[in-house]
């Protein structure tokens, strides 16, 4: 203990006391605390040390700690953080579990503390490098990775860094872009967009646009035109490049080393936990990572040693950056480390959590420190676990042969445990208008056949009902709460009905024990809530009883219930209905413990001695969440780290075991065939985590489908119906919730929604009169598009370019130009790029005191191009600015002309001018653009014409937009999009 003191940093005390993230930064080789104002910024030429402290449902702490090394931190400092990494462990009592975070490389778990991401940023605090500054906005683009935790990195702002495989984001000063490359994940698509969303809160004060940019597909005129108008203008993007980055290690099967005097050494062996030795420190070699195993008796200088050792094994196996390196001590062996062995048995060498918990007390105690809670786990106060609605509908059948049979309802609550049943409760929720609970019940006693023709019916039962059921599977014995519930009473007999069952014990030549109303039959009543009152036939012996329980005793027509010293008041009442249950209108004859008559023992074959002793209920743990691969037939699972709703994605299956049950969740996306296969998956799950964490085989097994979850599958998230109903695919299902229900259709709209021939007209106008303005700024726009020196003809070709682009949808032409094989998108961002080229030649010969582009439009670097070009401004409308909407800011002069195009029509068509409408504004300024609640309603007889139909609310007077919405419009306004959609479809505004 004293060594674990010496070695105590000041920065560590009284560390870990509460759940939470603690962080520190090595200055001047030094861990420094971070303030929490800081948390989540990484600077890369720091080193930082991070704790998270969570509580399991024990009551018990459990620590991880990691050292995250930026890229350019010094060996020297990297080197610190690893050593305080483990004196920080040793304040803990020794019993963390360790993590190398390299930047760019960060561990699942590392990331899902601080999502959806972290951003590194440039500098630090040691020699060399520049203090971080607040700097003036730069343009960047990120390339992002990752389904669940995200991980971003800077990349040069260059077309080059495009590739068709990934997304990427251009976060410039007035709008965000998101590229889908073509090839990219649907799922990463989607975490991308909270990337966004993060940018935009730290970067813009939650004030910018945000525009998603379809690789191969130019159908968002303005938004694609723009992006790559910042770009050069649009041109062909490379392939992905391979960089050391991207290298992704190989898993190779697993091989043990020992760790002795700084030298690995192989093990041999097959791979069993019985080789590892409590007083030494091993090296388990996974290729992708490689973990330190630390005997719990080594002292801290050994594990030091190890750590270091396992640093040089890295190196000199020239693995890639990305390896990651875990220590783990003894006892507290990670999932992912278990899985490389085929079995984990457990046994009494592992240490306890109550065990750690002493050390740290102890250590805090010779610190002067309080240890209010240190020593000893919180009790675990028995909580009321989610239970389905009552008032539903009961429907049992037993199996029997290739049949099933329905039972009376007298008999439902009634298991033999040799039978099998289906279970099918259909009741109504608060947030769904009919839901169902369809679960097979094994008798421990069945045969095998009546198992597989359960669950053959009850699969069937599933499809007949669409698929919407919560189906399970539950075994005699491993009863969920919510199955019990359900029964009151629930009672499980002895012996079976089937003709399945009658044949196999005749054929093994067993007596055949099932109760009957005559038979002699003790019956044991041991729950004290309706959750877990379950009912169990036992033998019929003095042996059989327990004081902490009560029991009802049926002999031919006598019926005694026994009553425990120690039983409770509710166990008593469930007795005397049980006895009612099985025999209606019975008369009980009361026997208390200590007063039994001699029929009584009679009846039971005698007095024998029986125990006191309360049943132990078992142990409760935290539940995880598991997506899974296989890899040469073998499931191999992987662990989503600090999980919620967003992480139940739709095109994956997932697996919740929370230890009581485990579920097989199912997203609505998954391929057909895959969905058939869910109870396989999660059986083989289960035959995994039997051998590797102790679950039970035969725990509860539910398969539920997406939007039809029950509660007791909800309690585990904190859950938002809302998140539940929104239609589409992960990126689909983001959008909406991010910027509302309308987004997807205003960027296929985008371009012709506001205006259409009047946006072309004055875009062609604007184009036209640029052009005609500078026949030198002609000529450059000419060069810079790789266009001939051919002057007015190159200018009419761009023009007719644009307009073709513009007037797809028309048949009114300017001018017909002649085929150059290219798509109208291309078109497009072609004309658009050379608009761009032809107002930057403009800006070069005007003086910045007069030049309209340098009063109105911010510049950037383009690195690709080594050309500046102006930069998109942003627009107040609803949806993302169109071309036209570049054209009236960086060319104001040409206003006039635009007027004119639009009073005429350009191209043949004329359109009266709209007012537009300011949402939130004081509309009893602008009486002729309110309207009542009424009138706006969707379902409304009577059309208003003139207004915009995705903006009704607007319309509203705000004394009744108050009444209708029970807010302000100022305070609706601040409301995330989706939510306020979600109010509008309520009111019938949407």
């Amino acid at each position: 203990m004293s060594s674990a003191t010496k070695v105590l940093d000041p920065a560590f005390q009284g560390v870990g006391q509460k759940v939470g993230t603690e962080i520190w930064r090595i200055e001047n080789f030094q861990p420094v605390p971070l303030p929490r104002s800081e948390y989540g910024k990484f600077y890369m030429g720091d080193s930082y040390i991070i704790l998270q402290t969570t509580q399991g449902k024990g009551g018990a702490y459990f620590y991880d700690i990691h050292f995250w090394i930026g890229k350019d931190t010094s060996q020297d400092e990297a080197g610190t953080a690893a050593i305080k990494t483990i004196e920080l462990d040793a304040s803990l009592g020794g019993r963390a579990v360790q993590h190398r975070e390299i930047q760019g490389h960060e561990s699942d778990k590392f990331l899902s503390y601080f999502k959806p991401c972290i951003i590194p940023l440039e500098g630090g605090v040691a020699s060399g490098f520049k203090k971080p500054e607040e700097e003036e906005f730069e343009t960047r683009l990120y390339v992002c990775r990752g389904k669940r935790v995200v991980r971003i990195k800077q990349v040069p702002f260059a077309r080059s860094s495009l590739n068709h495989d990934d997304v990427f984001i251009l976060d410039t000063q007035n709008k965000i872009y998101q590229f889908n490359g073509a090839n990219s994940n649907i799922q990463e698509r989607a975490k991308a967009l909270e990337v966004i969303q993060l940018l935009k809160e730290k970067y813009h004060e939650g004030k910018c646009d945000v525009a998603i940019v379809d690789d191969g597909k130019l159908d968002t005129e303005s938004d694609s035109g723009e992006f790559w108008v910042l770009f050069g203008g649009f041109a062909p993007i490379g392939k992905k490049v391979i960089g050391e980055d991207d290298i992704v290690p190989e898993a190779i099967p697993a091989q043990l080393y020992s760790i002795a005097d700084g030298e690995v050494k192989p093990v041999e062996g097959e791979l069993s936990k019985s080789l590892l030795e409590n007083y030494k420190c091993y090296l388990l070699d996974c290729g992708a990572e490689v973990f330190v195993w630390v005997g719990r008796v080594t002292q801290v200088e050994e594990r030091k040693a190890a750590c270091q050792a396992a640093e040089e094994f890295v190196a000199s196996q020239k693995r890639p950056k990305s390896t990651r390196i875990t220590r783990i001590i003894q006892g507290y062996e990670t999932h992912s480390f278990k899985s490389n062995f085929d079995s984990w048995p457990s046994g009494s060498a592992t240490t306890s959590a109550d065990e750690g918990r002493g050390k740290v007390a102890a250590l805090l105690k010779q610190q002067g420190m309080g240890v209010k809670g240190a020593a000893k786990s919180t009790p675990v106060v028995e909580e009321i676990p989610p239970l389905l609605e009552g008032g539903g509908k009961m429907e049992v059948w037993q199996i029997n042969g290739s049949a099933k049979t329905p039972l009376p309802k007298e008999d439902i609550g009634k298991f033999y445990s040799g039978d099998c049943y289906i279970v099918l409760y259909t009741y109504h929720s608060s947030e769904r208008k009919e839901d169902y609970y369809l679960c097979s019940w094994f008798g421990k006693d069945s045969v095998e056949e009546d198992q597989r023709m359960a669950i053959r019916l009850a699969t069937t039962m599933f499809n007949s009902l669409k698929g919407r059921p919560v189906q399970g599977r539950i075994f005699d014995g491993k009863e969920p709460p919510q199955f019990i519930a359900l029964f009151q009473p629930m009672v499980v007999l002895k012996g079976g009905l089937s003709s399945g069952y009658k044949k196999f014990i005749a054929d093994k030549g067993l007596p055949d024990e099932t109760y009957t109303a005559d038979s002699v039959a003790l019956i044991r009543i041991s729950g004290t809530s309706p959750h877990n009152n379950k009912v169990v036939q036992v033998d019929a012996i003095a042996a059989s009883l327990n004081s902490t329980e009560c029991f009802v005793l049926q002999s031919g027509s006598a019926v005694f219930t026994w009553h425990g010293n120690q039983c409770s008041l509710e166990q008593q009442q469930l007795a005397t209905k049980v006895a009612e249950f099985l025999k209606p209108g019975v008369s009980l004859k009361l026997a208390k413990e200590g007063t039994e008559t001699s029929a009584f023992w009679f009846a039971v074959g005698g007095k024998q001695s029986y125990t006191s002793k309360k049943a132990t209920n078992d142990i409760v743990r935290d539940a995880h969440l598991f997506t899974f691969s296989f890899n040469r037939g073998k499931l191999q699972v992987e662990e989503i780290y600090n999980f919620s709703q967003d992480d139940l994605l739709t095109e994956d299956i997932l697996i919740l075991d929370t230890h009581a049950e485990v579920f097989v969740w199912i997203g609505q996306c998954v391929d057909p065939k895959e969905k058939q296969n869910a109870f396989e998956i999660a059986q083989k799950y289960i035959d995994k985590a039997a051998s590797l964490d102790g679950l039970s085989p035969q725990v509860p097994l539910y398969k539920v489908t997406e939007g039809n979850e029950p509660c007791f599958f909800t309690a585990y998230f904190s859950w938002d119906h809302a998140k539940a109903l929104v239609p589409g695919n992960s990126f689909q299902k983001k959008v909406t919730l991010l910027f509302g229900i309308g987004h997807a259709v205003e960027e296929k709209s985008n371009g012709s929604s506001q205006g259409g021939p009047r946006q072309r007209a004055e875009a062609l106008a604007a184009l036209n009169s640029a052009f005609k303005s500078s026949p030198e700024a002609a000529a450059s726009a000419d060069k810079l598009n790789g266009l001939n020196q051919g002057g007015p003809r190159q200018r009419a070709e761009a023009l007719a370019a644009l307009n073709s682009a513009f007037n797809s949808s028309s048949g009114a032409k300017i001018y017909t130009p002649r085929s150059s094989g290219r798509s109208q998108g291309s078109q497009r961002a072609a004309a658009v790029a050379a608009l761009s080229s032809v107002l930057t030649a403009e800006k070069k010969k005007t003086s910045p005191e007069t030049s309209p582009v340098a009063s109105t439009s911010p510049v950037v670097e383009n690195s690709n191009f080594g050309e500046k070009h102006v930069s998109i401004p942003d627009t107040k409308s609803e949806s993302a600015p169109s071309e036209t909407d570049v054209v009236e800011e960086v060319v104001p002069e040409v206003k006039e002309t635009e007027e004119s195009a639009t009073e005429t029509g350009t191209n043949g068509d004329s359109e009266p001018k709209q007012e537009n409408v300011d949402n939130g504004g004081n509309d009893s300024e602008n009486n002729q653009n309110v309207f009542s609640y009424e009138q706006l309603k969707t379902k409304s007889g009577s059309v208003v014409s003139g207004i915009d139909l995705k903006r009704r609310e607007a319309y509203l007077s705000d004394k009744e937009f108050e009444t209708v919405f029970g807010m302000s419009k100022e305070a609706f306004t601040k409301l995330p999009r989706w939510k306020q959609d979600m109010l509008k479809r309520k009111v019938d505004l949407f």
